[in-house]
């Protein structure tokens, strides 16, 4: 029997990294005195604090429109709350209706997308590049434009600018990086903002882990710049700040006028965003500042020990930390995606290989790993380093 019709854009694109790698861990033991260390996932997996916890059961105990549709774009009080938080914290202006709720920062990235760019279009994408955002891009029928990383893990964009062309629709950044934890300096991303002014792009700025960047100030002064919102769409989650990850709670900024065009697409594959999960959302904003102050100052002493431990181990090379993350470079002869097979089985450690962030024929991917260290306390990032330096060439 005939197969009934497949997308090839979708047959062609590859499959999720993480799921891939969990499937390394089948048949495998790990012995009582030698546990499995995860380091493959840049997710919480601790719930939420009681309280918002019990704000939302209480939710879908006693408001029966928490169980409704809602607001395409979002109820009015998270859009209000982000808008406010966003303007206080970048020193500029930012209106509820410039604000977009999502299902999760991955659906606030590819409605972004579905509004700039279609089939033979393309997107300057830095590299190491967060695999979801490529995978879009494939399914979309877009094609990337690899900007690679290099001194500090930084993209240049003197080297952006060398690859627009009359089919380049925008820049992707993401700060504090996934996968190689790299925060870009605010001048850097205030070049890339005028980059993509000069060109009439649009600027896509991914700020998931933006709670944990180790700076006290602002990051950037973008949303401070006359007419911001007709270059800069700005992402982010909250996911990582309240441990909301399985209530996808995302957010999305950019213009009043892009925003009917992002309705129609959210319209089509959600309705609406979680009304638990906004509910949840607002409680924390509201009332977990200095508990989130305290999860920052925990991953910045993670930061720290992964810094010291990493950069210590003989033979490898820290390419860049911060946020949740760790670039390495490895010193073996084989290629990253071997050695992570080898490691789960020879030292009871699950890394994702360098190679599921950048091309097929970047020898970069084959050379490093990213190393998730969020869910790794500062005792067991010692021993995560340790383990590394028992593996065999």
């Amino acid at each position: 029997m005939t197969l009934a019709p497949l997308n090839p854009a979708l047959g062609a694109t590859f499959s999720p990294p993480v799921m891939e790698a969990r499937r390394w861990l089948s048949g495998v033991t790990f012995p009582a005195d030698r546990p499995l260390m995860n380091v493959s996932q840049a997710a919480p997996v601790d719930p939420p604090p009681e309280g918002l916890r019990r704000a939302i059961a209480d939710a879908a105990l006693t408001r029966p429109e928490a169980h409704l549709y809602g607001p395409v774009l979002g109820n009015a009080d998270l859009r209000e709350a982000v808008a406010h938080q966003f303007s206080q914290a970048y020193g500029g202006t930012v209106h509820h209706d410039q604000v977009a709720i999502t299902q999760g920062c991955n659906q606030a990235f590819c409605a972004a997308m579905a509004t700039i760019a279609g089939q033979g279009d393309q997107v300057i994408l830095p590299t190491p590049w967060y695999f979801n955002h490529k995978m879009w891009l494939d399914m979309a029928g877009v094609q990337t434009l690899p900007l690679p990383c290099r001194a500090g893990m930084l993209p240049d964009p003197e080297e952006a600018r060398a690859l627009i062309t009359p089919r380049t629709r925008a820049i992707v950044l993401v700060t504090p990086n996934n996968p190689s934890g790299a925060e870009y300096p605010a001048e850097l991303v205030g070049r890339f903002f005028r980059l993509a002014q000069d060109h009439g792009l649009a600027l896509i700025l991914d700020e998931t882990y933006r709670d944990f960047d180790s700076r006290t100030a602002a990051p950037h002064d973008l949303l401070m710049q006359p007419d911001w919102d007709r270059t800069l769409i700005q992402l982010y989650s909250f996911s990582k700040a309240y441990r909301l990850t399985g209530h996808r709670v995302g957010a999305m900024v950019a213009s009043v006028d892009r925003m009917a065009q992002v309705e129609k697409f959210l319209d089509t594959v959600a309705i609406c965003p979680s009304q638990l999960g906004q509910i949840g959302a607002v409680w924390g904003m509201e009332n977990l500042s200095q508990w989130l102050a305290g999860e920052r100052a925990e991953i910045l002493a993670r930061r720290a020990a992964t810094e010291a431990a990493m950069g210590a181990l003989p033979g490898w090379k820290l390419k860049s930390v911060g946020a949740y993350f760790a670039w390495i470079e490895h010193p073996f002869a084989e290629g990253s995606a071997a050695l992570a097979r080898r490691m789960v089985r020879d030292i009871g450690v699950l890394a994702l290989p360098g190679s599921m962030f950048t091309p097929i024929d970047d020898p970069a991917g084959d050379r490093h790993l990213r190393l998730a260290f969020a869910n790794v306390d500062v005792a067991g990032i010692a021993q995560l380093a340790q383990r590394l330096g028992q593996l065999a060439p």
